[in-house]
């Protein structure tokens, strides 16, 4: 889907320097320095509009949370939200997550979470994908000890094609659901595509892993 441009996007993104970044390798290695507390460090590549990361922050006072979205008309969005809501637990990066090793240093961060990333279901796209053992690499670089893997999606063949790349990884296993909402997970934050695929009747996919 092509997203309109917001002309007014980047010059909002470049006056709240103390919400969001365009240059996040600067601050590798130094995030806890974008909070007001030094705590666990959670990130979400790929946080769309932002209902998900703004639920986690608003839920989870104890955690402090980074939002990573590539699309500058998108990522104004989540910005918009910060700051209404000002959360002190809350930063946001607006640039590619597919170099996350330049972003964060080994071991500084407590978990990722992918929602509903892009599927690429041709095979010639697969390291595209962000549960290709490639992505997997460098979380597992950037995660601290038992530091932990969320990915949530709707797509029946992603989630396949995840469980087989988790498990050729050596990736241990945590939780495991065929259709999440069935399970009535506990404090279980929807995003705005897992509300919409759960409207249409999709089952939500979930797996939660950690590296050995």
């Amino acid at each position: 889907m092509r997203l309109r441009n917001k002309p007014r996007a980047a010059g909002e993104i470049a006056a709240n320097p103390q919400y969001i970044t365009t240059t996040p390798a600067e601050f590798k290695g130094q995030w806890q320095s974008k909070f007001t507390q030094n705590q666990p460090l959670s990130i979400e590549v790929g946080s769309g509009k932002g209902r998900f990361i703004v639920e986690m922050a608003k839920a989870n006072p104890e955690r402090n949370f980074i939002g990573i979205e590539i699309q500058q008309s998108v990522a104004i969005m989540i910005l918009e939200k910060q700051l209404t809501a000002q959360l002190p637990n809350l930063y946001l990066i607006q640039a590619d997550g597919g170099e996350l090793t330049d972003f964060f240093a080994d071991d500084e961060v407590a978990q990722i979470y992918l929602n509903f990333s892009d599927p690429w279901p041709k095979t010639r796209h697969a390291k595209r994908r962000l549960t290709h053992q490639l992505f997997l690499k460098m979380y597992q670089a950037i995660l601290q000890p038992q530091g932990s893997l969320q990915f949530k999606t709707d797509n029946r063949g992603l989630f396949e094609y995840s469980l087989i790349s988790f498990n050729q990884f050596g990736m241990q296993f945590d939780d495991l659901s065929l259709d999440l909402h069935a399970d009535e997970a506990p404090e279980n934050i929807e995003t705005e595509y897992e509300q919409r695929f759960s409207q249409m009747g999709h089952p939500i996919y979930l797996i939660s892993a950690h590296f050995e």
